[in-house]
């Protein structure tokens, strides 16, 4: 099957028992045995361990990222968490500099003490990137684009490293989505969503995935999740499922909104730099075009006087876009990273990496441009 098609049908079948076109939701904590030991379907025994709505999502999430297995969890965290209960004290993990504030959280605040090492890197600074790898490095963590500063990493470079080393590589492939970028295709191990962005699509559901081509590192994580228990229930593994069904279309007007409003910005005089992949200008532009089908929806952006409170008042301004955290909905939401999504990156950290107090990111959803580029143009005003 084509993508197209995959969003839609892939790993997908009718209800064996009614013929239901769409899974039905199976609102179950456990299944009946015909003896101890002998569930009358081998598959369920306990929803922890699986249920039907939620297998279904994941099949889903495998057709689409071309992968064997795939999990669904409680959100974005949980499913990076599962991963890294893969290691122990000694071990090493090399992650991109610009991380979404939640992970950067988890790797220097809940594991800071289980011992293991984390290096922050310039994924594109290949020879810093390899000096860092040694006997103890396990995992190499990238985001590409990045949150919030749509940083990139050369996936099929980074691969072709790990692979030598026998190091694990996951990327985390929210913002391009399994429509823009395939992982999985160009070398990594493990793709990770926070499937309550664009494969939810809707701003109604928290949800993770973890998407792999091993079966038998499949199976070691969904053992890790069965035992720790962050998986998605069943009404949320349906209305993900509901999402993907129309991921094509919603991104690809995600992808033309988005190039329009940073035609916008680029031109306008308040507007310093625009961050965005498919510019031109953009240092990571050639990547972008290697690896990725199109651009996106996500854009970040400075001002010219470089004033927290020139943000701030834009933001407050806006009418069609929503000041909110998230991203990936079919709404436009805006948001100030220094003060919400990344305000748990400390200070020093957050200017080392560029995210300034006057950055702003945009989600560019599927609105009417015209509503978008009028409502951005009254809020400079």
């Amino acid at each position: 099957m084509n993508f197209n098609t995959k969003t839609i049908h892939g790993g997908q079948h009718h209800d064996p028992s009614t013929g239901a076109v769409m899974p039905p939701v199976y609102q179950t904590s456990t299944f009946a045995q015909t003896s101890p030991g002998k569930p009358i379907n081998p598959d369920y025994e306990y929803s922890r361990a699986s249920n039907p709505t939620r297998t279904a999502l994941e099949n889903a999430f495998a057709s689409i990222e071309n992968g064997t297995r795939a999990l669904a969890f409680s959100s974005g965290l949980a499913a990076t968490d599962c991963i890294l209960r893969c290691f122990k004290s000694g071990d090493e993990i090399i992650a991109m500099d610009d991380l979404y504030g939640g992970t950067y959280r988890m790797f220097t605040r809940i594991y800071k003490d289980s011992g293991i090492k984390f290096h922050f890197v310039d994924m594109n600074d290949l020879e810093k990137f390899h000096s860092l790898i040694n006997e103890n490095t396990k995992l190499v963590w990238v985001e590409t684009p990045t949150n919030p500063l749509m940083k990139l990493a050369d996936i099929q470079e980074i691969a072709k490293i790990t692979k030598q080393r026998n190091i694990l590589f996951a990327v985390d492939n929210t913002f391009a989505t399994p429509y823009l970028q395939k992982p999985l295709d160009l070398g990594a191990d493990i793709v990770m969503h926070s499937a309550t962005k664009y494969l939810g699509g809707h701003s109604d559901v928290i949800a993770g995935a973890l998407i792999v081509k091993d079966e038998a590192l499949g199976e070691q994580l969904h053992f890790q999740q069965f035992a720790t228990g962050a998986t998605l229930g069943p009404m949320d593994s349906f209305l993900v499922l509901r999402g993907i069904k129309t991921l094509h279309l919603r991104v690809q007007r995600h992808c033309e909104n988005g190039e329009k409003v940073v035609g916008f910005l680029s031109q306008h005089p308040k507007i310093k730099t625009v961050y965005y992949p498919g510019l031109p200008s953009h240092p990571y532009h050639e990547i972008a075009k290697k690896q990725m089908s199109g651009f996106g929806g996500m854009v970040s952006f400075t001002f010219v006087s470089g004033k927290k409170e020139d943000s701030i008042r834009f933001l407050e301004k806006l009418k069609v876009f929503t000041l909110a955290e998230s991203l990936g909905g079919v709404e436009s939401l805006a948001n100030h990273p220094a003060l919400m999504t990344h305000a748990s990156i400390p200070e020093d950290k957050r200017k080392e990496v560029g995210i300034t107090d006057d950055l702003v990111r945009l989600s560019v959803g599927i609105e009417d441009i015209e509503d978008l580029i009028e409502d951005l143009k009254q809020a400079l005003e």
